[in-house]
């Protein structure tokens, strides 16, 4: 989730046998559909797209014939191909190969059945591989590949790993000479960071309240050059107040990372989550409206040196 709302005690979660969300596609792909109509995290990712990351796209794979790109949690891929448009536009005559990464298999499905629909996609080569991030690291080494990326990215995915920083360390490593890796995830600056430091909720096991703050600790301990972005976004959550509004539960799902979060919360649990949800430093109320303010961050990440 773009939100982690972190248990103080995971074996309080357990003992009401709530699960992860992600156990579940169809109902992911339902909140997460609901999540993106009711943000404006598409809009402001767009704007990060097509107007800073060409550059940064421009400085990869200098003097190359063929780019490999890599894909990490890359769901429908709707975002990636907004990617390779402006790939495209900075290098017109390579070719690429892809390595796509997801476990969804109902998402992998969706990218494919996009990708045959877009036309002048000829000069892409798509690897599929339904793996979390964490099996193909493993399966890469096993296989000791000596393939080396140009570009890399990982949006929105390392809440989904055991060790955020491990994860980013391994793709990192990947990068070729000239290689960048782009990781997308909620800024350590939002409210939504500070309040959870004060107010512990719930979760299960499988994510992590991790955002670029840690990101950036980590890669300054080790002296690693980056580049820092902050991207302003929001989303409507007014629903989640209504009891059994559904529309307000799929998205109370998509936040807490719970399949039937409403459903299986002690009642306690879920008046503390839309305590929070709703807290001033979190959100505000316009027109009627409750809008939570969800910055975003973005690392861009060199190489190796």
């Amino acid at each position: 989730s773009w939100f982690i709302l972190t248990l103080s005690n995971y074996h309080l979660a357990m003992s009401y046998a709530m699960r992860s969300l992600v156990e579940d596609d169809n109902r992911y792909l339902k909140s997460f559909r609901l999540f993106l109509e009711c943000s404006s995290e598409h809009q402001c990712m767009q704007d990060f797209i097509h107007v800073i990351l060409p550059d940064i796209l421009a400085s990869i794979g200098e003097g190359k014939a063929n780019l490999n790109v890599m894909g990490v949690g890359s769901g429908a891929g709707e975002v990636d191909l907004e990617m390779f448009s402006e790939l495209r536009l900075k290098h017109l005559a390579v070719t690429v190969d892809n390595q796509v990464v997801e476990p969804s298999a109902q998402q992998l499905h969706l990218y494919k059945v996009l990708v045959s629909q877009k036309p002048n996609l000829d000069y892409i080569k798509f690897t599929w591989n339904k793996m979390t991030a964490t099996e193909f690291e493993k399966d890469w080494r096993e296989k000791n590949y000596t393939k080396k990326m140009d570009f890399i990215h990982m949006i929105q995915m390392l809440y989904y790993v055991k060790d955020p920083c491990a994860t980013v360390s391994f793709y990192q490593s990947l990068l070729d000479k000239k290689g960048k890796l782009l990781i997308i995830l909620v800024s350590g600056e939002d409210s939504w960071h500070t309040q959870n430091q004060k107010y512990c909720l719930c979760n299960t096991e499988s994510s992590h309240s991790v955002t670029t703050g840690d990101i950036k600790t980590y890669l300054d301990s080790k002296t690693v050059s980056y580049q820092s972005y902050e991207l302003p976004s929001q989303i409507d959550i007014t629903e989640c107040f209504t009891e059994g509004d559904q529309r307000g539960e799929l998205l109370l799902d998509f936040l807490t990372e719970v399949f039937n979060f409403s459903g299986t919360a002690p009642a306690g649990l879920k008046a503390r989550a839309l305590e929070l949800l709703r807290h001033p430093d979190c959100s505000k109320e316009v027109e009627g409206r409750v809008i939570f303010n969800n910055t975003l961050g973005v690392l861009v990440v060199d190489p190796l040196q």
